[in-house]
């Protein structure tokens, strides 16, 4: 039996008291043994966590016990252990990075449970289009769905074009976990399309609940998972192995952090390579040590695990300077 979850969630909610509350929000999970990656944000909230199954579950009842909060929705898979080595509750300017400047709690895509997106996905005058990166479509994909060569969604303006001859049929976006198409889905409306839907808690959702079917290859998640079985019912692999061209789901971040591409690598080139894309990767100088996962945590200078326990009036300048990026 597996003892731990790693839980996925966001919810578009007005904070205003944002040091505080992320303080507040550190300590908490400080105290709940969690680990994973928060962004605490003028709009509202972005996570991915892992804990012992009832560290996660006084976590999500926490935050749900908050007015602000108690309309979110979690993805909650089983895990053997902690999918994180640390934790982050970082102040940011968006909770996923856009540069949009629309607001879903205005105007978004109408929302698909996974069992309505399934029932229509396949309609003749329905288009799916991945609001992902390139590196995350790359290893998997719905089928017949529109993918875009963007490295993040601030690039999404750039691609429009590719899909204004889609203008008369119905658009359903989709992402990891709903939290760009929430924007994304916005931005087309803004842009002029009329009929936009999005899959309502993502293909992390669908898989979990209407089984994945028709998902091809494996979900990316930004976790030391790297990635996630998504499709229980017809599942195919349909990436290759960046170095032999070998059929393979295995993701990986290249050793060689001045590279650190995301790419398919098959278990016996990541040996071969120790954990490196290429051969000039493998003899960098700053070529990280290979665990055979290739997974590497990020590092975050200045930030501190046990931040949240300092007093605010000595670090509440220093936090907002630290997260949002500004200059004293």
């Amino acid at each position: 039996m597996k003892e731990f979850n790693v839980i996925l969630y966001y919810i578009y909610a007005p904070i205003e008291n944002l040091v505080e509350y992320r303080d507040i929000h550190h300590q908490f999970c400080l105290d709940n043994n969690l680990l994973g990656r928060i962004i605490v944000a003028p709009e509202g909230l972005n996570g991915t966590v892992s804990g012992l199954k009832a560290d996660c579950e006084a976590y999500m009842k926490w935050i749900k016990a908050d007015g602000r909060f108690s309309g979110v929705e979690f993805k909650v898979e089983p895990q053997e252990g902690h999918t994180f080595k640390k934790l982050y509750v970082r102040i940011k300017k968006e909770i996923v990075h856009s540069e949009l400047g629309v607001n879903p709690n205005v105007r978004t895509g109408k929302h698909l449970e996974p069992d309505e997106f399934k029932a229509m996905m396949h309609d003749e005058d329905v288009v799916l289009v991945d609001m992902r990166s390139n590196y995350e479509h790359s290893v998997g994909k719905f089928k017949g769905a529109v993918t875009f060569d963007m490295g993040n969604l601030r690039d999404l303006p750039d691609h429009i074009q590719e899909i204004d001859h889609l203008r008369d049929k119905k658009i359903i976006t989709y992402c990891t976990g709903g939290i760009k198409c929430e924007k994304a889905s916005a931005y087309l409306l803004e842009q002029g399309f009329e009929d936009v839907y999005q899959l309502h808690g993502g293909i992390i959702k669908y898989g979990l609940e209407a089984g994945g079917e028709d998902f091809d290859g494996k979900c990316y998640v930004f976790d030391g998972r790297l990635t996630t079985d998504v499709n229980s019912i017809n599942p195919e692999v349909i990436s290759e192995c960046h170095v032999c061209q070998t059929k393979s789901d295995r993701m990986v971040n290249c050793a060689n952090p001045v590279c650190n591409q995301h790419v398919a690598i098959c278990e016996k080139c990541g040996e071969e390579l120790e954990g490196a894309c290429s051969p000039a990767c493998k003899e960098h100088p700053k070529k990280r040590p290979y665990n055979g996962t290739g997974y590497y945590q990020k590092t975050l200078e200045g930030y501190k695990p046990e931040i949240a326990a300092r007093t605010r009036k000595n670090t509440k300048k220093l936090h907002i300077v630290e997260d949002l990026g500004l200059k004293d």
